[in-house]
């Protein structure tokens, strides 16, 4: 299935920015879905069909029946299927069916919520019930529904979800975790019983409706400054800030995580939402399993100093050597292997096997850069953000990267004259294209990348083919060329996929 930001492109010519709002929404929404026990999905009006939507994004509930047994996204609807769409975004209000739909003999309530941002509606979301079973209206749906109905109507508003609240939200306590609900002055209005629970691991035996939630929380707390942060989230939540996640200890040992939502539909304070999840026993875990990630990381930084052994070995190599062509052979064999080096240093830093390509490039190309000759005089630039990828092609990437600059550094500029290569980098959701390109003296006559000799050239496009399942190519720089730049020169762009990866 495509993903949200395929979808987007495909239909849509939003920008970066709206596009980066929507997946903030999708991150929270099944916060939504929980509490309005139904199910939402985001449509966005089609480009080119006048009136036309599509669904990119659809999320279940997990506290009641869905509605949508089956996968919805990529389905299209006119304005006469779901008149509340177009509603919803040209009046900037939630709009809802009165009479209930049937969709394939289930009937269903439809709502349509607009997402707000800047000044205008980017999507719409469905809020659709599963009618077949009643509910009884307990006090704890009720708290639910009416937590729903702020937080839809502050969506509507443009102020949910917050660019401020955090990028957690993933790991963040979820509605069936435990719900506090607060009113305007701090005070519980509403406790669901895993919320109840959680203050009672923590060593609060009462009922919490009632309380003032910030003190009490921070009179359970056993380090004075988790305690402190903990009731300073819950006051600015209710100050209309948003809060992230939260993690304390209490004095009872229970560890339990904190999340405060504002409630301000309309612009009018309405309190605040309290999420809390007791992880007393997953910390446990936790702690056997960080014995194992440091073993990993001590792996990586062993294999980084058995690589260096190596790169200094054939260094000693290469000064006792006579022969000018087994010097730069051995000189680009420590070059190599100090690449890989450096790709296990920033592994066995790195708690998730992730590497930041910008900051590693940034130490592996000046090694690149001293091949130059004084007398060649190349300036070596650099455009554009690698950004973060996954420890299983930062190794092949570096190396082809390399390679490329190594070969245009030693071969495209006559001895004497300057030059200059630049990388230009560009990344999507989908990819992460790169250009290195010189302004030397170009390809010679009838060159072939597939019959080209050269080591570097042969393990650039043997890694990119068989590693990164990427694409390599090679042409010459001509006259008018997009850069603006003179004319001679040679071109390698690299397009590796990302979409499956990262």
């Amino acid at each position: 299935m495509s993903t949200l930001a395929e979808l987007l492109a495909e239909n849509t010519g939003l920008p970066g920015e709206a596009v980066d709002h929507l997946q903030m929404v999708v991150a929270e929404w099944q916060l939504l879905a929980d509490l309005s026990f139904a199910d939402f999905l985001m449509w966005v009006p089609v480009e080119e069909g006048e009136g036309d939507f599509v669904c990119v994004a659809q999320v279940r509930p997990t506290t009641g029946p869905t509605a949508h047994p089956e996968d919805v996204v990529g389905t299209r609807f006119t304005n006469e299927d779901h008149p509340q769409l177009g509603r919803a975004m040209r009046e900037v209000r939630l709009c809802r069916e009165e009479d209930p739909h049937w969709y394939r003999d289930l009937p269903m309530r439809r709502e349509a919520v607009p997402v707000k941002f800047g000044e205008g509606v980017i999507a719409v979301l469905s809020r659709e019930t599963n009618l077949a079973s009643p509910r009884v209206p307990s006090p704890l749906e009720i708290a639910y529904l009416g937590s729903a109905a702020d937080l839809c109507q502050m969506m509507a508003d443009g102020t949910f979800p917050s660019p401020d609240g955090g990028t957690d939200v993933h790991t963040s306590p979820r509605v069936g975790d435990g719900l506090i609900r607060l009113d305007q002055s701090g005070t519980v209005v509403f406790a669901s019983p895993n919320g109840q629970s959680a203050y009672h691991r923590m060593g609060y035996e009462s009922d919490l409706i009632g309380t003032r939630l910030a003190p009490l929380t921070r009179s359970l707390i056993r380090d004075p400054f988790d305690a402190t942060e903990v009731s300073h989230r819950i006051l600015d939540a209710l100050d209309g800030k948003p809060g992230s996640r939260t993690e304390v200890e209490s004095r009872r040992g229970a560890v339990v995580l904190f999340r405060a939502l504002p409630l301000r539909p309309a612009g009018r304070p309405a309190g605040a939402l309290v999420l809390a999840r007791d992880v007393t026993e997953v910390k446990r875990r936790d702690r056997a399993l960080l014995s194992k990630d440091a073993t990993i990381r001590e792996i990586h930084h062993r294999v980084k100093n058995n690589l260096q052994t190596v790169a200094a070995l054939l260094r000693l190599q290469s000064r006792r050597t006579q022969s000018n062509e087994a010097r730069q052979a051995l000189s680009e064999s420590v070059r190599r292997v100090s690449s890989i080096a450096m790709v296990h240093e920033a592994l066995s830093m790195s708690v998730d096997e992730r590497v930041d390509l910008d900051k590693l490039l940034d130490n592996v190309l000046p090694m690149v850069g001293e091949v130059a000759t004084a007398e060649a005089h190349v300036k070596l630039t650099r455009s554009g953000s690698f950004g973060v990828v996954v420890a299983e092609i930062a190794t092949p990437l570096v190396m082809v990267v390399a390679e490329l600059v190594q070969n245009a550094v030693g071969h495209a500029f006559v001895p004497g004259r300057p030059g200059q290569v630049e990388i230009q980098v560009s990344r999507s959701a989908r990819w992460l294209d790169i250009v290195v390109r010189d302004d030397g003296k170009g390809l010679p006559a009838g060159f072939s990348l597939e019959r080209a000799d050269g080591l570097g050239l042969q393990i650039a496009r043997t890694l990119v083919e068989s590693e990164l399942r990427g694409s390599l190519s090679l042409r010459g720089v001509r006259d008018g060329d997009s850069s603006g730049r003179r004319s001679g020169g040679t071109e390698a762009a690299l397009r590796i996929p990302l979409s499956r990866r990262v």
